[in-house]
């Protein structure tokens, strides 16, 4: 087990409480959206652009940053959130998600918002994307690291194990896919609609460097994080064993708010959870 200062972890605690209400706050306003992946992916999403990665907000286009691709397209206001609280713009611009003439939208697009890597939202394609971009970066000389965030329910995909297989071929040891496993898709929990288990046990066959943790201890993900900067020879899968909906009660585990975006009592009482949880946290 890696240690971290503790000051650190509860840094990184509340920016991952902020991004939760930037996502209800967000989702609400705009009446669209997909709070419950969204919210299951922000311990991982806050790990990773205020720890892990090597980037500056300042230069989104500098060539040696690292790269993140979020292939599940559908958490864009976890990512938006994400790339607003680390300065890549401006947070009120948050308020203006889903509208026809902004640079958020529902699904992220690589043409309008600085530090989205990659479009995305048609499901399995974002780990093609990213492996592309980390072969790219070997043959060009570059030392920096591809993460591509996946979906569970978009595991059920063939073109998933395509580029799993390639990937491990071609021993490309600067990708790290990090799998949201929250359990839960559109229409109901995943082992219902196809199971997609064992799940570790598929990587390693496919010759993955495997990592399990705790999708929202913050320990374990910047821990696994680091460990896959070690490994040599192969790619490596961090398996985030998650809560759709996370932090928010009635939303958790819950398929029905995969898509649905929460009305004005709904954001009041799930803000109200939110700014409880970081007052006990500063207790």
């Amino acid at each position: 087990m890696h240690e971290f200062p503790e000051e650190e972890i509860q840094r990184l605690r509340q920016v991952a409480r902020r991004i939760r209400c930037h996502i209800v706050r967000t989702i609400s306003h705009a009446g669209v959206g997909h709070p419950g992946g969204s919210l299951s992916e922000a311990d991982i999403l806050t790990a990773l652009y205020f720890h892990v990665m090597r980037i500056d907000p300042q230069r989104p286009d500098w060539p040696d940053r690292d790269r993140f691709v979020l292939s599940k397209g559908h958490g864009a206001a976890g990512l938006y959130a994400t790339l607003a609280e680390r300065g890549f713009f401006p947070p009120e611009e948050l308020a203006t998600f889903g509208r026809i003439d902004s640079r958020l939208q529902v699904h992220p697009d690589m043409h309008l918002l600085p530090g989205v890597e990659v479009s995305s939202g048609a499901l399995g394609q974002g780990i093609s994307v990213a492996l592309g971009m980390a072969m790219a970066a070997r043959l060009d000389g570059r030392s920096l690291r591809v993460y591509c965030l996946i979906g569970d329910g978009e595991s059920q995909e063939g073109q998933v194990w395509e580029a799993a297989e390639a990937a491990a071929h071609h021993k490309v040891d600067n990708l790290t896919v990090i799998l949201d496993y929250n359990g839960v898709q559109l229409m109901g929990p995943v082992q219902e609609i196809m199971g997609v288990a064992p799940v570790a046990d598929k990587w390693r066959a496919f010759n993955w460097h495997v990592i399990e943790i705790d999708g929202h201890d913050m320990r374990q993900i910047i821990g696994a994080l680091e460990s896959a900067q070690q490994v040599k020879g192969r790619p490596t899968i961090v398996i985030a064993h998650t809560i759709k909906g996370k932090g928010v009660s009635f939303m958790e585990g819950k398929s029905a708010w995969h898509g649905k975006a929460p009305n004005e009592q709904e954001l009041a009482l799930a803000l109200a959870e939110l700014q409880a949880g970081e007052e006990v946290a500063h207790a």
